[in-house]
């Protein structure tokens, strides 16, 4: 044996026997699912589209890190997307950006990009330091005509679109305000000790629908406050999409369909908690003026929605993952209530706290329901529909998990 091979045994030998670190991993920190396109429907306005303009959105991380990577995305264009500059800077209380740390973000070492339809797009490491529960600020520049964005449109959080022109590395007087997440569905951070992610897999109860806008007071973000009080090294990832369903697309693709993309390719997931099916309940066995039975859809039954369940717990175990599923809260009085679909709640709960599948039972069925009428959300939990939580509400949730789930 040579000396330089003797001297490369002696130091793996050396490193092993110190419990040298391996370099961390990458973690979600932060995650908004992205949708297809939608028309005018009602109240709710058309996808945006744009041109020679810069969007600049703010969102919360629930971990910290010595870097951060962006995620954005064109999965749902249908044409290439035009990246011609981003920046991440981050944000102070007021949603401004913090003097001193604006960085240019590169993609294979170059400012521009370009994403292929139907493809997202992860940027080079970024080095900003960053703690738990920081804000970052992040603009993108669009030189050319987007198509209808890939976004997320119940973003909660004010997002601000420029005049023409390539903002991203000044301040600009907004021309129009949105509250969807543009083009950007995760970011990532290398923690400076090893960690993990939870993602938290959801219909609008998870997205925070009704929650006070710009003060992240989504249950997953309260979650996320808990355990970075704690300590915990857990980032939490938001996946919920108002009006998910798990057994079939409508408001984004079934929970079975994106439950790949949305939970399993999250860097550092390690749990998921499952909180879904009260719009396949309301919409299959209900009535409602937005969620509606469609053309060939086959009657929905208890057992069927357990057969969901079953599949993604079967998926998110074969990659490792732990799995905490939450009961489905009371959602009598709510425009889409049926007894039919109250009974189908009733048995899928039974099922969820009895049949040992999840690694563990949230009860938000528990933590909701007022006791005098126990089909019904307590009034001073709900925001006002029978069916969201108020600020409340969401803070109760979050409140109700135990954090041992999550030791490190």
């Amino acid at each position: 044996m040579g000396k330089f091979t003797r001297f490369t045994a002696a130091l793996c030998l050396l490193l092993l026997a110190t419990g040298a670190a391996a370099e961390p991993a990458w973690v979600g920190s932060w995650g908004a699912s992205p949708l297809p396109p939608r028309q005018a429907f009602g109240p709710f306005p058309a996808t945006p589209a744009f041109s020679n303009q810069t969007v600049r959105e703010v969102v919360r991380l629930s971990l910290g890190g010595r870097q951060i990577r962006l995620r954005l995305t064109n999965e749902y264009g249908k044409k290439p997307l035009h990246i011609g500059a981003v920046t991440v800077a981050r944000a102070g209380d007021d949603g401004g950006i913090v003097a001193g740390t604006r960085h240019s973000v590169t993609f294979s070492g170059r400012r521009t990009a370009i994403i292929p339809a139907g493809a997202p797009l992860l940027s080079d490491p970024v080095d900003l330091k960053v703690s738990d529960l920081d804000s970052l600020s992040i603009s993108i520049y669009l030189p050319e005509d987007t198509g209808q964005c890939t976004c997320h449109p119940v973003g909660l959080e004010t997002a601000y679109v420029s005049a023409p022109g390539d903002y991203t590395g000044k301040d600009f007087k907004p021309a129009s305000t949105l509250d969807d997440r543009l083009f950007l569905s995760e970011v990532d951070v290398r923690a400076e000790e090893p960690a993990h992610s939870v993602v938290a897999f959801g219909d609008s109860i998870t997205d925070g629908y009704r929650s006070t806008r710009n003060m992240n007071r989504r249950w997953p973000d309260l979650l996320a406050g808990r355990l970075a009080a704690r300590g915990r090294e857990w980032g939490v990832v938001n996946a919920g999409i108002s009006g998910n369903q798990v057994l079939r697309a409508g408001a984004g693709e079934s929970a079975l369909t994106r439950f790949d993309r949305d939970v399993l390719s999250v860097p550092g997931v390690a749990a998921v908690i499952i909180f879904e099916g009260i719009n396949d309940i309301g919409a299959r066995l209900g009535s409602s003026a937005l969620l509606k039975p469609l053309p060939g859809d086959v009657k929905l039954t208890a057992a069927g929605l357990i057969a969901g369940y079953r599949q993604l717990i079967a998926r998110a175990h074969a990659k490792g993952l732990k799995v905490y599923v939450a009961t489905i809260t009371p959602y009598q009085g709510a425009a889409y209530y049926s007894d039919q679909g109250e009974a189908v709640r009733t048995r899928v709960n039974k099922w969820i706290r009895t049949s040992g599948e999840a690694d563990a039972v949230l009860d938000f069925d528990k933590v909701w329901r007022a006791p005098a009428h126990p089909a019904r959300i307590r009034q001073s939990l709900q925001a006002g529909d029978n069916l969201h939580g108020n600020d409340a509400g969401y803070r109760a949730l979050a409140d109700s998990i135990d954090l041992k789930l999550f030791n490190n």
